[in-house]
């Protein structure tokens, strides 16, 4: 009796096998479909709806200038603070938004991970992509209080503005997908995200200036401490923002910090190592995802 060879579509493959990151570009609909349902449910049932987009920001902007730029005088050495000031927090809020959006994005999908198969990595993207979308908005507003006080724009602005985004997406979604993974299994993973997102804040130039990091470091003796400083990512990032909003605008700022250039690049090494290292563990650990939801 003549076998015939088992028939194949190319179109289906076999639950389990994706090809990580690489499937979401496969799925390129799909990901569209979750990432306007994500921004079609994040205030559903809200009274504001998107002007909470604004108001969360305004309300740290509030906080921080009150205690930091008046009572502790720091307007006075930074000039314009409040634009200093809020292009970094947009930055710590982009990174904040990213990161705590992908790590519970599996989590909060568990409905659907239990029906039917799709490349799991496609949740946590979606939640990026969604991180992305909120911040557009808060940088525009920033970016037309600059334009009001004489900003200009450059190529230099242009590729800094889009080298921040990548690397702080890209890092963020890199620790997402790491700490989403052990989230579905152990949910201490949660806190440890909300504590490292607590000190991301202060292990970065927004609430005071690189140059205080430099000076302390310098008379002590630890030159290195600085240099540790500024490989940080999130540092990186904010440094960026501030060469784009905060520099052209300012006409007392200290110069930009040394090797800003060479930061950049290593934070965009570390943010592909952060990329890499949490897709491999999440590809590790997915197979075990619908059992322990």
């Amino acid at each position: 009796m003549t076998q015939h060879p088992a028939l194949s579509d190319p179109e289906y493959a076999t639950p389990g096998t994706s090809r990580g990151l690489i499937s979401v570009f496969q799925h390129r609909y799909l990901l569209s479909l979750l990432l306007k349902k994500g921004i079609a449910t994040r205030y559903y049932g809200s009274a504001l709806g998107w002007a909470w987009s604004y108001i969360r920001p305004l309300a740290q902007f509030l906080m921080y200038y009150v205690v930091i730029g008046i009572l502790l005088g720091l307007e006075r050495s930074v000039q314009p603070f409040p634009i200093y000031l809020f292009s970094g927090i947009i930055v710590i809020n982009l990174f904040s938004e990213t990161f705590r959006s992908t790590t519970d994005a599996v989590l909060n999908n568990k409905s659907l991970i239990r029906k039917i198969y799709l490349p799991r990595e496609l949740f946590p993207v979606a939640a990026a992509g969604g991180a992305i979308i909120h911040f557009l908005p808060q940088a525009a507003v920033l970016l037309i209080v600059c334009i009001i006080v004489g900003w200009t724009i450059s190529w230099v602005q242009i590729l800094a503005f889009l080298a921040l985004v990548v690397i702080v997406v890209v890092f963020a979604l890199g620790l997402g997908l790491f700490f989403g993974a052990f989230n579905v299994a152990y949910r201490d993973s949660k806190n440890i995200v909300d504590i490292i997102l607590m000190f991301s804040t202060w292990v970065s130039p927004v609430l005071y200036t690189s140059y205080m990091v430099k000076e302390r470091a310098a008379g002590i003796g630890m030159d290195w401490v600085y240099q540790l400083y500024m490989i940080n990512p999130v540092t990186t990032a904010v440094e960026l923002s501030h060469l784009v909003f905060w520099r052209p605008v300012s006409q007392d700022a200290p110069p930009a910090p040394d090797l800003l250039l060479t930061y950049s690049f290593t934070g965009i090494g570390f943010a592909l190592v952060a990329l890499v290292l949490g897709q491999l563990m999440f590809r590790k650990m997915e197979g075990r995802f619908a059992q322990d939801l």
